[in-house]
């Protein structure tokens, strides 16, 4: 496994790196977020460990960057910056999962064989679809009657969530654990802004809604 670790800390990089190489993965390492990109959009990575605060570019600035460049090596943030908003930001902005300083390495090694665990697209459905609503996973593009629909990371990840399950009830606990990868109560409605977002962008421009709300149960999209 090749992995590229983004720590402008070299203590805490020299760490996680001796740990990869004692497991027999490649270890790249950068402290700039500008070079990172670059490099993370050029080599061929299995995983990206990314922390927030870098010189250069911020974490969560690389990590969208990447995804809006349609690159989807899995990332984990690796970062002090804990608190309970500042992980949905970086679940929101493209992160595949988020641990916090100071952390365990066997933990994080755990992690990252998690997110590679994930089977590949070409091992699924790569083309989405419920009524006129089409999701490509491949080429990372929603359209509902040709109409190309513009969304971000997490809206796309929640949308993805909806449509694999067609017809069935996701409830708020179903699609935290999924789609933000939160095992608690947030004591937040990002559920119900992000719904609100995807109804805006999928139902509102058109005559047939495809998002219902499932009053004391949940959400579920149906045709």
């Amino acid at each position: 496994m090749r992995i590229l670790v983004v720590e402008d800390d070299q203590t805490t990089a020299d760490f996680i790196a001796r740990g990869f190489a004692e497991e027999g993965h490649v270890v790249d390492h950068l402290s700039n977020g500008r070079d990172a990109l670059g490099q993370a959009m050029a080599g061929s990575y299995d995983a990206l460990v990314v922390d927030r605060m870098l010189p250069g570019l911020d974490g969560l600035s690389l990590v969208k960057a990447l995804r809006a460049a349609h690159v989807v090596t899995p990332a984990i943030f690796l970062t002090s910056i804990g608190g309970v908003e500042d992980r949905i930001e970086g679940l929101e902005a493209g992160g595949d999962d988020y641990l916090v300083k100071p952390f365990a390495f066997g933990e994080l090694s755990a992690r990252i064989a998690a997110l590679i665990r994930r089977p590949p697209l070409s091992q699924e459905e790569t083309v989405l679809r419920v009524g006129d609503l089409e999701m490509d996973l491949v080429r990372r593009r929603v359209l509902r009657r040709g109409q190309e629909i513009d969304l971000l990371p997490r809206e796309f990840a929640l949308l993805e969530h909806l449509m694999r399950r067609k017809g069935r009830v996701q409830t708020r606990t179903m699609l935290l654990e999924s789609v933000w990868d939160i095992h608690f109560d947030p004591g937040t409605n990002v559920v119900e802004t992000h719904i609100s977002r995807l109804r805006a962008k999928v139902d509102k421009p058109f005559d047939h809604d495809l998002i219902r709300t499932v009053r004391g149960a949940g959400y579920r999209i149906d045709d």
